[in-house]
Order: C-alpha cells, then sequence, then structure tokens
C-alpha cells in the first residue's frame, strides 16, 4: 500500500478530530459529574453520590485522555513515513495502539491505589459540613454519647452489632433531628503494610454475643486489595438496651 501526501493528510484530520473530541469527552465527563452533585441539595445525598460514582467518572475520563494522546501519537512521524515508506505508518500505528494497552493497565492500577485517599477527604468534608434544618438554622452534629438517646432500638442494635456508624444532626432551636446512615464496608483505610488506601472490611464474624448483662465482641477482618495484607481487629460490642428513651 503506498502512503500519499493527500491520504496523510485526510488521516491527520481524522486523529486531530479524534483526539480533539477524545479531550471534549474528558472535560464533558467530570464537568457533567461535578454538576450532578451541585444540583444535590442535601449533603447525605451529595455524599452517596460521590461514594458511588466519583470513581467511575475520573476513570472514564482518564481513559478519554489516553485515547487523545493515542490519536495525537498517530500524526507524528509523517515526514519519516513520506521518507521511508508505508511500513513507519504501521509501526507508528502498532506504537498507538501497543500504548492505549499499557497505559490502561497503569492508570487503572494507579486509579485503584491513589485515587481513594482523595476521595476518602472529599468524603469526610462532606459528611461534615454543618447541616441546615428547614428553618434555615445550623445544626449540630451529636457526639456518639449523644446519640443512643435520639436513635430507634433497632438502629441502636444495628450500630453496634455491624459496621454502621448513624451521625445524628440536631437543631437545636426547634428540635429538628436528621439521621444519616453510613457502612464502613463501602469505605478505604490506609493499609499498614503498602501505605495505600486500599485496605477495606472483608467481613465480620461475632465472637460473643452482648447480651443485657455483657457486652460482646466482634471480630472485623480486613483485606487490601493492593498488596493482599490482611488484619484482625477486636471490637467491643456494648451491653444491648432493655430501653431506648
Amino acid at each position: 500500500m503506498e502512503i500519499t501526501s493527500s491520504f496523510l493528510d485526510s488521516w491527520h484530520g481524522y486523529m486531530y478530530a479524534g483526539a480533539a473530541v477524545c479531550m471534549g469527552m474528558a472535560i464533558l465527563l467530570l464537568a457533567y459529574h461535578e454538576l450532578r452533585i451541585a444540583m444535590l441539595k442535601d449533603y447525605k445525598a451529595k455524599y452517596d453520590y460521590v461514594n458511588l460514582h466519583e470513581v467511575r467518572y475520573f476513570w472514564y475520563s482518564v481513559m478519554m485522555v489516553v485515547f487523545a494522546a493515542a490519536f495525537f501519537g498517530n500524526t507524528i512521524g509523517s515526514q519519516a513515513i513520506q521518507e521511508e515508506g508505508h511500513r513507519w505508518f504501521y509501526v507508528r500505528l502498532f506504537i498507538s495502539v501497543s500504548f492505549v494497552i499499557i497505559a490502561y493497565f497503569v492508570f487503572f492500577s494507579l486509579v485503584r491505589i491513589y485515587y481513594p485517599g482523595k476521595l476518602e477527604r472529599r468524603l469526610y468534608k462532606l459528611r461534615n459540613t454543618p447541616r441546615t434544618s428547614p428553618d434555615g438554622n445550623i445544626m449540630r452534629k451529636l457526639a456518639e454519647s449523644e446519640e443512643e438517646h435520639h436513635l430507634e432500638k433497632e438502629q441502636v442494635e444495628d450500630g453496634k452489632v455491624h459496621s454502621i456508624d448513624y451521625d445524628i444532626w440536631l437543631d437545636d432551636k426547634t428540635g429538628y433531628k436528621k439521621i444519616e446512615k453510613y457502612s464502613a464496608y463501602q469505605h478505604a483505610e490506609e493499609c499498614s503494610e503498602c501505605g495505600y488506601f486500599t485496605l477495606k472490611i472483608h467481613h465480620e464474624d461475632i465472637a460473643q454475643a452482648p447480651t443485657l448483662s455483657d457486652e460482646g465482641e466482634m471480630l472485623q477482618h480486613y483485606r487490601c486489595s493492593y498488596c493482599g495484607h490482611r488484619e484482625q481487629r477486636q471490637v467491643i460490642v456494648a451491653r444491648l438496651s432493655a430501653n431506648i428513651a
């Protein structure tokens, strides 16, 4: 196959267009994600949306940038192709495809290892941003010692036995109360072995069930998705309450 100047000009036009489209898609994906977050007025809704979707949108944007780089790479070295022949055209194409494949695995690992730390900081900020009551008053987040008196009995027991946290926001002026439920299974911690935010609860075992008179014991089994490190943590489960006010 003979590579003519007109063919290369048309090829480059398509490659530039592909690179521009991919870069535009990367920007639009991130902009759409942030717009969806901004449209949510409730911070718990923002928290849940970010927790479920942010890594996915970020990963899609990264791959769009990779594709844009591959398209642009197919416009480099045209002089050599015209001088040396069509062989270098296919070499350039092969290099571009290889770049996409290698970049996929490299960035997949990088996103999985490094992005959870950034995500956890954003989630922490969303979780602890002061809420506003329907009357427009700034609400106060209750300390753990205050929470039990504002929860139903089932919620208290659920929080004791399972990896579930309840945040309670209270409007001291009107008494309005907002209860938010969070699951520890969805969140990563820093692994003591590799230092990445890839350590999550894998499963839990009740070593000793709590009773009305005695505390219980729960074993939380953590596993790092990066280095495979495992660790076990003992959690004391509070005695069951006979009555919740």
